[in-house]
């Protein structure tokens, strides 16, 4: 991602973003490959913040038709018939976020993202996965840990006013300034797949109840076929049902509370706007510092944000490649206000 200066007019553009984290953190971003599939309302907010943050380019994926679910979710979709008529979500969208900043690249791929080549994903250098099965996301997660080149890894599960953010950047190295030096550090990341199969047993009883949650819900959708997000209050005794085996299976005493966050869930599994909108912008920071550099505030392991935010900032971070990156799991909660960062892949050593 390293090569010619910026040119005259992105200096200018970038002029009070650069002032923060440097020209050569914003070369970096401008030279960056982004590839996004599912884009649903914090995704769209993700969308909006890296394209406004002036990434090289955005490829976008989905080839679902505008309805009204997806019209009340995604603020990249004007209300007007007349400018999504026989047009695809990612098509849509691809318009808007065109207006946001003609000098980022947006285009439109078409096909199904869970029988894509692992070639596919070698011209990017973030993937950010939003509204996936459980297998579509471990097929993906394998396949992309097979290239030669590190691409950072990313999914996005919102429901409700609750999100689940996942990042693996497999081996990365970052640095962090001191009064005195600069120091280099490096982290290792699981899979997709390691990260939600480690035993419950090792995970503490403080972590995130939304972490067990998610798993009972994609083991529920995964049995009974359903799509992301296709349930309701219906199903709520056989979410239930599905909880009570899994954590037998885990040796692992239930949770009332657990129950409630389950029913909150699937009652409404759409998004919340407010929450949107932080966990979409952290999600870019993240991003950034993989390709530069936002200090978050924490308090413990507590990140009290807003949704859209967050996802934006984790990826601009993960560009960057300048301060500690989110490792590995971020969960927010609107109800309460709060994020957990949960370093789940810890708990399995």
């Amino acid at each position: 991602m390293d090569g010619e200066e910026l040119t005259e007019q992105e200096t200018a553009l970038y002029d009070r973003q650069i002032r923060v984290w440097g020209p050569n953190g914003q070369r970096r971003l401008t030279k960056s490959h982004i590839f996004v599939s599912g884009i649903k309302g914090t995704v769209a907010e993700f969308c909006k913040n890296i394209v406004l943050a002036g990434v090289g380019s955005v490829t976008l994926m989905d080839d679902g038709l505008v309805n009204e679910d997806t019209l009340n979710a995604n603020f990249l979709i004007p209300p007007d018939d007349n400018a999504y008529m026989g047009k695809t979500v990612a098509e849509v969208c691809s318009d808007s976020l065109k207006e946001f900043n003609p000098m980022v690249l947006v285009s439109v791929a078409k096909g199904d993202l869970s029988t894509l080549g692992a070639e596919f994903f070698e011209k990017f250098d973030v993937v950010v996965i939003g509204y996936s099965s459980r297998a579509t996301k471990k097929a993906v997660n394998e396949k992309w840990r097979k290239l030669s080149k590190q691409v950072a890894f990313y999914t996005v599960d919102c429901r409700n006013s609750c999100a689940e953010i996942f990042v693996d950047l497999q081996n990365y190295k970052y640095t962090k300034k001191t009064l005195e030096e600069t120091l280099e550090y490096e982290l290792h990341f699981p899979s997709f797949h390691e990260a939600i199969t480690i035993p419950w047993k090792l995970i503490p009883r403080r972590t995130s109840k939304l972490y067990f949650a998610m798993r009972v819900i994609e083991v529920f959708e995964e049995t009974e076929g359903r799509k992301p997000g296709e349930c309701s209050l219906l199903d709520l005794a056989r979410v239930l049902e599905i909880s009570k085996k899994l954590f037998m299976a885990n040796s692992v005493s239930e949770s009332n509370i657990l129950d409630s966050v389950l029913e909150r869930l699937i009652t409404d599994t759409t998004e919340f706007p407010p929450a949107c909108a932080i966990v979409g912008g952290i999600l870019a920071q993240v991003l950034s510092r993989f390709l530069f550099a936002f200090n978050l505030l924490l308090m413990g392991n507590l990140v009290i944000f807003t949704r859209e935010i967050l996802v934006s900032q984790e990826v601009i971070k993960a560009i960057s490649r300048k301060g500690e990156p989110l490792k590995n799991f971020f969960y927010f909660d609107a109800q309460d206000g709060k994020g957990m960062i949960e370093d789940i892949a810890n708990y399995s050593k």
